[in-house]
């Protein structure tokens, strides 16, 4: 009798243990995951194919590799596990002379795309960062 009490004593103290706070979601995780960037950026390269300011810069045949390295690279940037499989940002635009006004251009349209699905401001503000992050790399090379 006396160690099935101890026994239940020792069970109810590891119950109750305090294990310390949950994790704090991922970017990834708060925005819907894979599904959720994917449909983003379906919406985000139909505005891009419209924008007359940036549809130059991408041929018809060029749509789905953009979509596929958007998502790949969201996914990641946004602590997801998807892998990116595209070149390096200054390689892949090496050549191109991207300008700031083509730059936000594509920027502005992946936030009309974030806003159409409601993500919420704090997301939507970290999404855009990870575009900000890319300028450097993208512009005037």
């Amino acid at each position: 009798m006396v160690a099935a009490l101890a026994a239940l004593l020792v069970l109810a103290a590891c119950a109750t243990r305090d294990t310390g706070p949950a994790p704090t979601p991922t970017l990834y995780q708060r925005i819907g995951g894979h599904d959720a960037i994917t449909a983003v950026v379906d919406d985000a390269v139909g505005r891009i194919a419209a924008d007359t300011r940036i549809s130059h810069r991408f041929d018809s045949g060029g749509m789905p590799h953009l979509k596929a390295r958007l998502v790949e690279l969201l996914c990641l940037r946004s602590g997801g596990p998807c892998v990116y499989t595209g070149r390096d940002m200054a390689s892949a635009h090496e050549g191109m002379n991207i300008s700031d006004e083509e730059f936000d251009a594509l920027a502005q349209d992946v936030s009309a795309s974030l806003e159409t699905f409601k993500v919420p401001a704090r997301e939507r503000a970290e999404l855009m960062q990870i575009f900000g992050q890319m300028r450097n790399a993208v512009v005037g090379h």
